[in-house]
């Protein structure tokens, strides 16, 4: 429970904003299931061009509404809640930045690439650096975990986005369109939407009632040793899922830049993250990925930039040439492969709505802010970042098409892309900047790459050592230091499973890998979420037992479908047809955190029903009204 509030009441946290969060969030939901429906059930209702002579379907259109309403619904909601409608040009210029991606050398890149190589080595050193000047500042637990807790909202924002814009943002969605076409742009929108509805569900909410991780949060009326119990089970379950995606684009970054053996890139990565949060913590890691993000929002408006200039800016033109050499055709225009799996689609649609709402490394943020209104306002920052870098995609994807697909510079003898599907967007960058721009992508992607998978480690440690350790095991009564100790081991043992599995699963698409994770985290960690900031009646043995089915559902069903029991275990035919099998598993879980919680007479659920009064006030910005119940 907070004790370091100033206590008085933040403007905009009463019923009334609640009230406004919940309709805007219904407001967008609307759109974005008409988005996924279309795509499952009547594609080509929106394969139309959207002019007379123009390969731009209204799919396009569609997508990029989605993304800027939005972020617009979230600055709608930041500004009532704030009370400050002087900064609706926050909103305009949210809206300016996306329209912008709506509408060179070639070098030989055979062996070494020098360039490449000295601009990643000078990138890791620097982040190095930033490592050391944090450990040099980071002297407690609140360092330790949340930076000190003194970030500005901008700061935050770069900090969520560079957490965001990850392996799978970057390199996945551009090798999903260059494999697919429309396909990986509408994992580029349905991402995008997700973000807004942390802003309006839960940003502040949460910032007021935790402290270090999510468990602090749902665990403020609920007895902290079942509940903390739970939350590290599926903390690090999405943690390890999702170092996954990370590690596998990693290593085929680092494989194709210096030409190593992909296991040995693998350990090359392990231990630089490792290094960044055994050292720095939360401070090397924020700093890191905020300095990641503005760089990599950079090299992808260069790259759009220089892509649509080799085209004399008409991006027709360039979609034109996209359709004539991609493997489908005009039918690149339209989603395609979602039509085959229609009620799968509906579900993935479900899992990218919630499920970033459930992903414990981005709850972590708002514990890095002093307040709730900073909080809203970051993660406003945050979604308006993150939507623009994902509408690039628009350019950067059909791009690597138009420039890549045909050069045989780009591709193995048998004429597969050469380091595999996920380097499109690497190749892209060669194609309209040469060495260096070739080199400036390459070191930022990795750099990317390596802000996540610390972000996701130090989110995995923390919940080992702050929700386990001093909070089940020591009851709270744990020395900082030993804290902290055991938070920086943990580490070292994530490490080793990160590089372990990054191994193992090599050669999966990670844009498909970060989609499983969120359907994951849409199951297990959100329902519990929702239903303990706005729920009175949760108990906690609802909130384990519906929890632990979502959990216990995701992972099941994921292994008994096709992306597991098909395409890693090489089964004929999945045992169970959902994927992401998030439209039963989060139902599933809903009802049983609702229904458990009615039938819950017993003494430990009638404290948990009576602490709702106080932890109402807190979410309203009171200040501390007494301990967590035990």
């Amino acid at each position: 429970m907070r004790h370091d509030d100033s206590g008085r009441p933040a403007a905009g946290s009463s019923a009334g904003s609640a009230r406004l969060g919940v309709l805007l969030t219904i407001l967008l939901g609307l759109p974005v299931l008409a988005f996924f429906s279309f795509a499952a059930f009547s594609p080509s209702t929106l394969a139309v061009p959207l002019a007379e002579g123009t390969p731009v379907t209204l799919w396009f259109v569609y997508g990029l509404a989605l993304i800027a309403g939005s972020i617009v619904l979230g600055g709608i909601y930041v500004l009532a809640a704030n009370r400050r409608a002087g900064r609706l040009s926050l909103i305009i210029a949210g809206l300016l930045l996306l329209a912008a991606p709506a509408h060179a050398a070639t070098a030989e890149p055979t062996g070494t690439n020098i360039t490449a190589v000295l601009l990643f080595v000078l990138l890791v050193l620097g982040t190095l650096v930033i490592t050391w000047w944090a450990a040099r500042r980071t002297r407690t637990a609140q360092d330790f975990y949340a930076a000190g807790g003194h970030l500005t909202g901008l700061q935050n924002g770069l900090a969520i986005a560079g957490d965001v814009i990850s392996a799978g943002a970057f390199l996945g969605l551009t090798g999903l369109v260059y494999g697919a076409g429309f396909d990986g742009l509408l994992y580029a929108a349905g991402y995008s939407v997700a973000y807004p509805v942390i802003t309006l569900l839960f940003a502040d909410r949460m910032r007021n009632l935790g402290r270090f991780t999510f468990a602090d949060v749902i665990s403020y009326r609920l007895a902290q040793t079942p509940i903390r119990v739970f939350a590290a089970v599926s903390t690090l379950t999405i943690v390890i899922c999702y170092l996954i995606a990370q590690m596998v684009g990693a290593g085929q970054l680092v494989q194709l830049l210096f030409g190593l053996d992909y296991v040995y890139a693998e350990v090359a990565v392990g231990l630089l993250m490792v290094c960044y949060v055994i050292f720095g913590g939360m401070m090397a890691t924020t700093w890191v990925q905020i300095i990641k993000a503005v760089l990599m929002l950079l090299a992808g408006t260069a790259m759009a930039i220089l892509a649509l200039a080799a085209f004399g800016f008409d991006y027709n033109a360039m979609l034109t040439r996209a359709v004539a050499l991609h493997p489908k055709h005009a039918a690149m225009l339209a989603p395609t492969s979602f039509a085959l799996a229609p009620i799968s689609t509906l579900s993935l649609g479900l899992a990218m709505f919630f499920g970033s709402a459930g992903l414990p490394h981005l709850i972590m943020r708002f514990f890095t802010v002093p307040d709730a209104r900073t909080a809203r306002a970051s993660m406003f920052w945050g979604s308006l970042f993150i939507g623009y870098f994902f509408a690039l995609i628009t350019v950067i994807g059909v791009a690597a098409v138009a420039l890549v697909m045909a050069d045989p510079q780009y591709l193995t003898a048998s004429g597969a892309l050469r380091g595999g599907g996920n380097m499109a967007a690497v190749h892209l960058a060669h194609a309209v900047g040469g060495n260096l721009m070739l080199g400036f992508v390459a070191a930022v992607a990795f750099a990317t790459i390596l802000a996540v998978v610390a972000g996701l480690t130090l989110a995995g440690a923390s919940a080992v050592s702050h929700d386990l350790y001093a909070s089940v095991l020591r009851r709270g009564q744990a020395n900082e230091a030993t804290e902290v100790r055991i938070s920086k081991l943990a580490t070292l043992v994530l490490g080793l499973l990160a590089v372990g599995l990054g191994i193992a699963f090599r050669g999966q698409n990670i844009a498909y890998l970060v989609a499983l994770v969120v359907g994951i985290a849409a199951s297990s960690n959100f329902p519990v979420l929702l239903l303990a900031v706005y729920w009175r009646g949760l108990t906690t043995a609802g909130a384990v037992c519906g929890g632990g089915v979502g959990l216990a559902g995701a992972i099941v069903f994921t292994v008994l479908g096709p992306s597991v029991w098909v395409k890693v275990l090489g089964h004929a035919a999945p045992i169970f047809p959902l994927d992401p099998p998030t439209l039963l598993t989060m139902p599933l879980a809903f009802v049983v955190c609702i229904g458990v919680s009615l039938l819950d007479r017993s003494r430990r659920a009638e404290r948990d029903r009576s602490g709702y009064a106080e932890q109402r006030a807190r979410m309203m910005g009171g200040a501390a009204l007494g301990a967590a119940a035990e």
